[in-house]
């Protein structure tokens, strides 16, 4: 047999501000992403393995990304641990859903980082071939593996 590629695509709301950017991004604003995940294995070719015929069961990749990203992210403000944020934060109930990340969160800098959390979680025979993340519906970004080894 050989490799077969398997895609699931989920769907989040999340808010962002580009710290000491010098556009619109600046602003604390939202998007409706859209985050393809693509891994890569070869179909269970066991005849007593309840997943025969399966690279892996799509369930067990959407609990993955649920736990690593979806669950996290949605309906949350994601913003440069740099920012001086103190305030937006202390806003009750409004900033209840936060993350503080080490990086400036573009589309781009976001893919890095569900590509780490991903690929750690994904059983020893499967690996993660590609991601791409529409911040918009006309513009996303692309992960490759092949590109990050």
């Amino acid at each position: 047999m050989g490799k077969i590629r398997l895609t699931k695509e989920f769907r989040f709301e999340m808010a962002h501000a580009l710290w000491n950017y010098d556009g619109l991004c600046k602003n604390i604003h939202g998007h409706s992403y859209i985050l393809a995940v693509t891994v890569i294995g070869e179909p269970i070719a066991d005849e007593n393995n309840v997943k025969l015929g399966m690279v892996m069961d799509f369930g067990d990749l959407k609990r993955i990304v649920h736990e690593e990203i979806v669950d996290r992210l949605d309906h949350c403000i994601v913003i440069n641990k740099k920012a001086p944020s103190e305030q937006l934060l202390s806003l009750p109930q409004m900033s209840d859903r936060h993350e503080l990340v080490d990086y400036q969160p573009t589309c781009e800098n976001m893919l890095f980082d569900f590509a780490d959390r991903i690929k750690h979680r994904l059983p020893e025979n499967i690996q993660l071939f590609s991601l791409k993340l529409n911040e918009t519906a006309n513009s996303y970004a692309e992960w490759f593996a092949s590109d990050n080894e």
